[in-house]
């Protein structure tokens, strides 16, 4: 693989993975509602859907997802009903004003943060659909396949762990930035409709 063609990979990976959509919704979302230690949890969860997606993909079952639409549009209900519950469920949060007990609820937390931004990201059937389209493109096969496909899904995570810990530590010090219960109640709210909008845009995909 050239450097040219490695370098044209990366260009579109950051295009797309900084482009908003479902992951990226989540992710602001998940740290306005609980501010900037939610980044490690969220950063870690997107790559291991990320590496979920990108194994499915090279096993098949994009092009299972491209074949069936009734698969297609199971996974991505499924996806987009988390998504509104999550939003749901933030906007009805209110701040927690007792360092006492956010102290308490910090590991649950961070398990149910990495869990979510998990199965957002893994539950995405256009990303398995993109990585099955996608990498093809920028594979020279008549050199070896397999070292190939490592460089190009190294450089994406790489790539997709820069977004995602840019719009989480971004939205976390925002949110962070006013210490106001109140104001953080209405960060809440915001971040609430922002997954419950994801969601519904996630809802909306059409298959190929």
């Amino acid at each position: 693989m050239s450097f040219e063609i490695w370098l044209a990979f990366v260009t579109a990976s950051l295009v797309l993975c900084f482009t908003p959509g479902p992951t990226v919704f989540l992710v602001v979302g998940q740290a306005l509602t609980h501010g900037k230690r939610s980044v490690m949890a969220l950063a870690a969860g997107a790559i291991v859907g990320d590496i979920i997606l990108m194994a499915s993909s090279f096993m098949g079952l994009g092009l299972l997802l491209s074949i069936s639409s009734t698969m297609f549009n199971l996974i991505k209900f499924i996806g987009a009903a988390y998504l509104i519950y999550m939003g749901i469920k933030a906007f009805r949060t209110n701040s927690l004003s007792k360092s006492r007990t956010a102290k308490i609820a910090q590991k649950e937390s961070s398990f149910i943060i990495f869990r979510d931004a998990l199965i957002v990201t893994a539950l995405n059937p256009k990303g398995i659909l993109f990585f099955m389209a996608f990498l093809p493109l920028f594979i020279n096969t008549a050199e070896p396949v397999f070292p190939q496909m490592v460089v190009l899904a190294v450089s994406f995570l790489v790539v997709s762990l820069l977004s995602v810990s840019f719009y989480a530590l971004l939205s976390g010090y925002l949110r962070g930035y006013i210490a106001k219960p109140s104001v953080q109640n209405g960060f809440n709210k915001v971040g609430g409709s922002l997954l419950v909008g994801a969601g519904v845009i996630t809802a909306s995909m059409q298959n190929g």
